[in-house]
């Protein structure tokens, strides 16, 4: 259970808010009737809180948390979609401007403080009050009833909450409860709870039976935070109302019968039998055509049926089903008035994702067009990613041996929701920077894979790295601060620390040994200067048949990595 919330805390955050309203986004939609029925809601948050996402993943993890709110803010507010993105970036930058400020006054408070202050539950405090004055402010006329009046019930609640004030209630139930556990639980549970009353204030929430859902939206926001926080997950409990069906719902286009008839009509039915069934089935073919009457196979027909019928009679169509049993859930579509299709939830055909653990490798990877995640990134890091390309096909390098089975899951999920996610098993970002230079959109989907997935495996992989510990390697035992030599994952030589330039010019003959055309070097963070030239300088004499593409990776793990092909 987390004391404080760090830069890392909210990429896990801002991760499960993107999962969690992917899958709440349909039910969001459905119920949004205010200000506007247009069924958007839930989908413009989502695209909203995926910009703040991205922005977020491309700052280094271990960046102040303020540093990576602002991140949040700024991504929010420049792919902010509808009133409720524009209220969502608000938000957010209400957390920004909050931690902002603690990690300034911490500073003030110590000479030698930085601006890598945590947030604590003060801070958090002090967030969701920023966050509901910018939010009230963004919006010309404040209605009482919507997302503005949750977020402030939240602020309210949290001014004051302890960890204390959780004994004799439901918040003892967890254990070593926080500060910061004490405040997120609170708001989380307020903004349910006032989500509820929420049809009691606004008379448009009240006709349609639903709560409103822009705050739908904030619940779930919160209740992802309160997960990352306790390591819990414990959706908030909502009032269950009759949800307003959609227009894209209520859609159809005719498939086959008279264009003399203007109206589909379905309902389903129930109360009913065999022989009610077959009178329906009579006296609907008399109103209209393509009727059909079916059950669910409950023997003696006393189960559900659905009807369905093109007329122009729409009450007659549904007199005659009461007569014979009870009517519900009734649809009825004129085909004249068909709303467009809804728009795909596929933005493109093809994406890539790439894992980096540098900045310059990064961008290498941005070149050749692939959305990029900086450090080691979760499973659900990478689900967003993956979801936030928004493509149909979406191939994953994931750059590390360890990455693989993270990727691999990630993966997994996204075909469950209807992508077509490949990973190719990249072990290194040598062989990633080796099937993007291959990769072809224009492709069929599985030959590019394919090719991509050659090109990595016929990439040979090296890097030179800094020994932390005494141990036993195939080649000697090293000790810390020595130079270690690796290709293909095992220790190939061992240097001096001193002997840094040598044991690169080392390791690259051994991976030329077996032949290669094009050596590939990524500078790590912590690599002298020199080290390109003298590298290159060796290669020119040794290897003259050989290309050199040397590159700052940035990287800290490794001094040097390097690709032959």
């Amino acid at each position: 259970m987390l004391r404080v919330l760090d830069a890392a805390a909210l990429r896990r955050w801002a991760a499960a808010c993107v999962e969690a309203l992917d899958v709440s986004r349909e039910d969001i939609d459905r119920i949004n009737v205010y200000p506007v029925a247009d069924g958007d809601t839930g989908t413009n948050l989502l695209h909203t809180m995926r910009a703040a996402l991205d922005a977020l993943l491309r700052v280094e993890p271990e960046a102040p948390a303020a540093t990576a709110a602002a991140a949040m803010a700024r991504g929010a507010l420049t792919g902010a979609r509808g009133n409720s993105g524009v209220i969502l970036s608000q938000v957010l930058r209400g957390f920004a401007e909050a931690f902002r400020d603690r990690a300034a006054a911490d500073n003030n408070a110590d000479n030698n403080a930085n601006d890598s202050a945590d947030v604590d539950a003060v801070a958090l405090r002090h967030a969701f009050r920023r966050a509901a004055d910018l939010a009230h402010a963004a919006v010309a006329e404040p209605a009482p009833g919507t997302v503005l009046t949750v977020l402030r019930a939240v602020a309210d609640g949290v001014a004051d909450a302890t960890a204390a004030e959780g004994d004799g209630n439901e918040l003892t139930e967890l254990p070593e409860l926080t500060e910061l556990a004490a405040v997120v639980l609170v708001a989380a549970r307020t903004a349910a709870t006032a989500l509820s009353e929420t049809p009691h204030q606004l008379a448009a929430l009240a006709r349609a039976g639903v709560v409103d859902a822009g705050g739908r939206g904030l619940v779930v926001l919160l209740d992802a935070l309160a997960a990352t926080v306790t390591g819990r997950a414990e959706p908030s409990v909502v009032a269950t109302h009759r949800v307003a069906r959609s227009a894209v719902v209520l859609r159809a286009e005719r498939e086959s019968g008279s264009t003399e008839f203007e109206y589909e009509v379905m309902y389903l039915l129930d109360r009913t039998d065999d022989a009610g069934a077959a009178r329906l089935r009579a006296e609907l073919a008399e109103l209209g055509d393509c009727v059909s009457v079916v059950a669910d196979g409950t023997p003696g027909g006393r189960g559900l049926w659905t009807v369905h019928v093109h007329t122009n009679d729409v009450g007659a169509a549904v007199e005659v089903g009461i007569e014979v049993g009870r009517p519900h859930r009734i649809t009825v579509v004129r085909f004249a008035d068909q709303v467009a299709a809804e728009p795909s939830r596929f933005a493109r055909d093809r994406a890539v994702v790439a894992v980096a653990d540098g900045a310059g490798t990064a961008e290498l990877f941005r070149g050749e067009g692939a959305a990029v995640l900086l450090g080691r990134p979760s499973v659900a890091e990478l689900l967003a990613a993956i979801a936030g390309a928004r493509a149909r096909h979406v191939v994953v390098v994931p750059n590390a041996d360890e990455l693989t089975p993270v990727a691999e899951q990630a993966a997994d999920q996204a075909v469950r929701s209807g992508q077509d996610v490949i990973v190719v098993p990249t072990a290194s970002p040598v062989q990633g920077l080796a099937a993007l230079a291959v990769h072809d959109a224009t492709r069929r989907p599985g030959d590019d894979v394919v090719a991509m997935a050659e090109a990595a495996a016929a990439t040979r992989r090296g890097e030179l790295v800094v020994a932390q510990r005494e141990a036993l390697t195939w080649v000697g035992r090293c000790q810390p601060g020595d130079v270690l030599g690796m290709a293909d994952g095992e220790v190939v030589l061992i240097a001096e620390p001193a002997d840094l330039a040598g044991a690169a010019c080392r390791l690259a003959d051994l991976m030329l040994s077996v032949g290669g055309e094009l050596v590939t070097a990524l500078l790590g963070a912590d690599a002298p200067e020199e080290l390109a030239a003298e590298l290159e300088e060796h290669l020119r004499r040794s290897h003259p048949e050989v290309e050199l593409a040397v590159y700052p990776g940035g990287q800290a793990t490794a001094v040097l990595r390097l690709g032959v092909e």
